[in-house]
Order: structure tokens, then sequence, then C-alpha cells
């Protein structure tokens, strides 16, 4: 499971330093945590999702410079969506694990801001693209949805893995409690049925005349 994390860190900060801000960090128990992000004017697109721990649930909350709230949800496994910077400024982008009494998470969210800067200097010229750099283009992008979608099923495939550790651990723990129970029980009734059949001494009083 670690090392599926990492992977997926490194792919992400590859990834981030074109495209926006990727990151996956570790939220304890009742607590919450903070992003600050400094944005334009424009559309933007976020998405999240909890990768390990309890139910794969978080808080999260958006909010704009002035402490509009942009975004706010209870409880979500993951989700993405789409907002519009009315102004620029610093944008909030809070998880809250506040409401787990001992379980911590992993969550792993995609801050989008901005477009992405363009493959050739002069891209955006008056004139058409050669034939070579509209292919390159055509490619560039093919590859940000490679990207995309192999974060995806990491991280989907990080989730799995812990559910699937998980669920092996109680197994395990079960079995040992099981093999535990029928120990004692077995015991017990080799115990019982010894009583049974052991011979009880009696004591006899004679009577001299």
């Amino acid at each position: 499971g670690e090392a599926v994390l990492v992977r997926v860190l490194w792919l992400q900060l590859l990834a981030g330093w074109a495209y926006g801000s990727e990151l996956t960090f570790e939220l304890p128990d009742n607590a919450k945590q903070c992003f600050h992000e400094d944005i334009i004017i424009g559309t933007k697109y976020v998405s999240l999702q909890v990768v390990t721990g309890g139910h794969y649930d978080v808080d999260c909350r958006l909010e704009d410079p002035d402490g509009t709230v942009l975004y706010k949800e209870m409880k979500k496994q993951y989700d993405s969506f789409t907002f519009t910077a009315g102004k620029n400024g610093t944008f909030k982008f809070c998880f809250s694990n506040e409401f787990s009494t001992f379980t911590h998470k992993t969550v792993y969210f995609d801050f989008q801001v901005g477009d992405d800067p363009p493959l050739f200097p002069n891209e955006n010229r008056v004139t058409a693209l050669t034939q070579m750099e509209s292919a390159c283009v055509s490619i560039h992008e093919a590859l940000k949805s490679v990207i995309d979608y192999q974060t995806h099923f990491r991280l989907r495939e990080a989730q799995g893995r812990s559910r699937a550790e998980d669920l092996n651990t109680r197994v395990a723990f079960w079995s040992v409690g099981e093999a535990i129970i029928l120990l004692v029980v077995s015991i017990s009734q080799v115990v019982l049925l010894r009583s049974f059949f052991s011979d009880k001494k009696t004591t006899t009083t004679r009577v001299g005349s």
C-alpha cells in the first residue's frame, strides 16, 4: 500500500509542476487541515478522493478570499467540481476529519489553477500550426488524459489494497479468537468429562460394639 502511494505522490508532483496543485496527505483523527492557493479570475477545477482510512470519507469546504463558501460537503468519499473565481486572491480549501475519533485518513486532491502553458512559444500566433506542431499538441493532450487516468486507477488500486489489507487483518484476528475459544471449550469439556468418571472416595465409619 505505501509503495503505491509513494508512486502516486511522485506522479502527482511531476504533473503538478505543469498542470496545477496535486497532493496526497495524511489527515489525523479529530483534525482539520486547510490549504491556500493564490488564483486569478477564471474557471477552476477541483477533485478529491479519500484513499485510505475508516469509511473513506471527509468533510470538505472551499472559501473565496472574502470567506464566502463556494463548496461544502459532508463525509464525501470522492468528488469533483468546477467553479468560477469571481476575483483574484487567496482561496482556502479545508478538509476535516473531526467527526472521526480514532481513524486517520489519506486524502488526495487536485486543484487545477489556470490554463496550461503553451506547448510552443508561438502557439498562439495568428498563423495556423504546422502539421508537426498540431500532432505534438494532440499527443500532448492525449498524454495529459493518460496521466489523469493513471492517477485515478493508481488511487483506486491503493484504496482497494488498503481495504483488502484491513479485511485480512480482521479475518486474522477473528481466526485467532475462534481458535482460542475452541481451545477453551475443548479443555472445559475434557475437565467436565473427567469429573463424571473420576472415582469418588467415600468415608466409612465403623461403630464398635
